[in-house]
């Protein structure tokens, strides 16, 4: 039997979620985050999991037969940090990373303590390159 994809997308409020946010800067972050995110996709924000905001979904499907949804682009405001999901190892992306400021990435994420480290049109051309490259898998 298949192991199911634990992080789905949910009806779950993402104002419940973000009224649970904490410090207040973090919360003014994550909705300035959902502003762009919403602007970029021209989709309403839904919960996948418990803790990402996400925007649209694409299908994946790895060569081992795994397939399974996920989200086209979104982000989770983390205890230490943000988790943006953008694709941030494929190479149009991480061009761009030099001019962020301070962040780190792991394998397709884009960790960022504050949006006040970093340069917000470099991020806004981020998350533009990354919803374009989703679109463009999933044709």
């Amino acid at each position: 039997m298949a192991a199911s994809n634990k992080t789905v997308e949910s009806d779950a409020s993402v104002d419940v979620f973000l009224a649970r946010v904490e410090p207040a800067e973090r919360a003014a972050d994550a909705r300035a985050l959902i502003d762009l995110m919403r602007q970029v996709s021209r989709l309403d924000p839904k919960m996948w999991g418990p803790s990402i905001i996400g925007f649209g979904s694409v299908h994946y499907r790895y060569e081992s037969g795994r397939e399974g949804d996920t989200v086209a682009i979104g982000f989770s405001p983390r205890k230490a940090e943000f988790a943006l999901y953008v694709g941030a190892s494929t190479p149009n992306i991480a061009a761009l990373l030099p001019g962020l400021g301070k962040h780190r990435t792991g394998k397709g994420c884009l960790y960022v303590k504050r949006l006040a480290d970093v340069n917000h049109a470099v991020l806004a051309e981020i998350v533009r390159t990354a919803w374009d490259n989703r679109l463009a898998s999933a044709v």
